[in-house]
């Protein structure tokens, strides 16, 4: 509501005041000091001359500055010598089991793929007992506390099936007819 009114008294009479705002004589500048104005001095001719002079002495100290750089020495690596980084060269085949074509084959040392770690995971929920923490790193290439972490912080999902007997209780319940 409060809007509503001050957007009345806003609007009121909009166009004749904007007239008469734009009507005003508008206010002259102040006057501005000469030294301020760069662009008169550059106008004149004296300082016109002194910019486009040129200078002897300048000229003369300015051929006798050489300058020289030199890039440092290129190294050639023939590769002969050198070796690839070791953790490129640690690979591990997985072990996948009958789930080989989903995965890949080679896996750097210390990591997992997807596949074994869902099965590793399976494994250890099924049998914790055969499958402990310090076999999995030893099986799988992988340090302990990461599969500590592994073991404590993912969990697979369970399937749970529903027994037989509440299947036909549902199945034998029969809707009302509504007449």
């Amino acid at each position: 509501m409060g809007g509503r009114v001050s957007r009345v008294f806003r609007n009121f009479n909009v166009e004749n005041r904007a007239r008469r705002e734009i009507s005003k004589e508008k206010p002259t500048p102040a006057p501005r000091h000469r030294t301020a104005r760069l662009d008169t001095m550059a106008d004149s001719p004296e300082i016109k001359e002194e910019v486009l002079k040129k200078d002897d002495r300048f000229l003369t100290l300015l051929k006798d500055v050489y300058v020289e750089s030199r890039d440092p020495p290129v190294r050639v690596k023939d590769g002969g010598g050198e070796h690839l980084p070791s953790k490129q060269e640690e690979k591990r085949l997985t072990k996948l089991g009958h789930l080989e074509a989903l995965d890949v084959k080679k896996v750097p040392k210390g990591k997992i793929s997807l596949v074994e770690a869902l099965t590793l995971l399976n494994n250890h929920k099924l049998q914790p007992q055969i499958w402990t923490a310090e076999k999995i790193a030893a099986e799988y290439s992988l340090e302990v506390k990461d599969v500590n972490s592994l073991l404590e912080f993912f969990i697979p999902f369970t399937v749970l099936e529903f027994p037989k007997e509440t299947k036909k209780a549902i199945t034998s319940h029969k809707p009302k007819k509504l007449t």
